[in-house]
């Protein structure tokens, strides 16, 4: 029955994501017949590329379905039964923390900055900023869960200090901290961090978890453009020193 069951969301997926990329195959294919006329070797690697994506998304969307989504609205819900519920602040913490050092898009930008900036911004100091950056946000996020702090109380003091740092960074963290924003909202985040959130929101009373629960996210998109931008800071300091 469970493996039935299992089946059955596989096909459900399977259907979305052949729904959602048919429109692009059906695009390409006009413009192949039409104007680009790409060689056959090159149309049949494209066809591989796009069958092992449709396979990956199938199975991580309903790895989604089955484990994140549902352990982390169960586990956001248990926490929320604690009695000393400022627990979920450094809980969220070690969490966010957890979810963005494991994020791959993560990793793949600080090794594209390294790669692009010759080493002189460094992969692993990337990965730690970003890191640190969303730990940060999302016990803000539980703290604002658990006393009830409206998200414009942190989402405009927040930008308002972006716009504030654009004048006093580096010029090379600029285009680096805005890419941080949305690569720190992956699939991790998203998945387990958004529905811990709910979980959390569903579980504390007079909380409502589509009022409450939600807006995790943006602050997680938030704190990673801080935190790149102050590194900037830093280094455009320790330059300005050095010569």
């Amino acid at each position: 029955m469970i493996a039935a069951a299992f089946l059955a969301g596989i096909g459900q997926v399977a259907l979305e994501v052949v729904q959602a990329l048919l429109p692009l195959v059906i695009f390409f294919s006009v413009f192949q017949v039409l104007y680009l006329k790409l060689p056959r070797v090159y149309v049949v690697n494209l066809a591989k590329g796009i069958l092992l994506a449709s396979l990956g998304m199938v199975l991580f969307l309903q790895g989604v379905n089955v484990a994140f989504l549902p352990a982390g609205r169960e586990i956001g819900e248990a926490l929320a039964a604690f009695d000393q519920r400022w627990l979920l602040i450094p809980f969220g913490f070690f969490l966010g923390f957890l979810a963005t050092y494991a994020e791959p898009a993560v990793r793949v930008l600080g090794y594209q900055v390294e790669e692009s900036s010759s080493g002189y911004i460094g992969e692993s100091l990337i990965l730690y900023t970003l890191s640190l950056a969303v730990a940060v946000s999302v016990s803000l996020g539980m703290g604002r869960l658990v006393y009830g702090i409206p998200l414009l109380w942190l989402l405009i003091p927040g930008y308002l200090l972006v716009i504030v740092l654009l004048l006093f960074t580096d010029k090379e963290f600029v285009g680096i901290a805005f890419d941080s924003g949305s690569v720190a909202t992956g699939p991790m985040a998203v998945t387990f961090l958004l529905s811990l959130a709910v979980g959390v929101a569903a579980g504390i009373e007079g909380r409502n978890p589509v009022v409450d629960g939600f807006g995790l996210i943006a602050l997680i998109a938030l704190a990673p453009i801080l935190s790149v931008l102050m590194l900037g800071v830093l280094y455009r300091r320790t330059r300005g020193e050095d010569t």
